[in-house]
């Protein structure tokens, strides 16, 4: 399990970075989308996980969205060095609700790549890892 650390730093995942915020949880949201942008990405996908879970379980869930982020530069470059690259994308970020704080967190660019075994997808996976975290440590 992912718990928040002191500093807000995810600890335990091993696949990810991200950070725990003051923010809401809608303003969580909203400043990553921001954020996300400002680094060149795109949402293509938004998935509401609570909304869902209710929906198809009738369970009720936190605050958890995922951001399917894409940025169409990379993206093309990546899908250039390996066709079936696509199995992998867009690069997810969440946003959930914990202990009243948000969380967001981006997957590790690096790690997702390195099954695929392309040392050309080692630079690009570096770039896309520098752009999740600026949007991370800019929350």
């Amino acid at each position: 399990m992912v718990k928040a650390g002191v500093k807000g730093m995810m600890e335990g995942s091993g696949y990810g970075y991200g950070k725990t915020t003051d923010y809401p949880f809608e303003k969580a949201l909203e400043r990553t989308r921001e954020a996300l942008k400002a680094e060149g990405f795109g949402v293509l996908s938004e998935i509401d996980m609570k909304e869902k879970l209710k929906e198809k379980l009738g369970v009720d869930f936190r605050n958890y969205v995922i951001l399917g982020a894409c940025n169409p530069p990379l993206a093309y470059q990546a899908l250039e060095f390996e066709l079936e690259l696509g199995l992998l994308l867009p690069c997810n970020v969440i946003v959930y609700e914990a202990e009243g704080r948000s969380v967001v967190s981006a997957i590790d660019a690096a790690k997702m790549m390195s099954v695929v075994g392309n040392a050309g997808l080692e630079a690009l996976a570096g770039e896309v890892n520098e752009k999740l975290h600026r949007v991370i440590d800019s929350l």
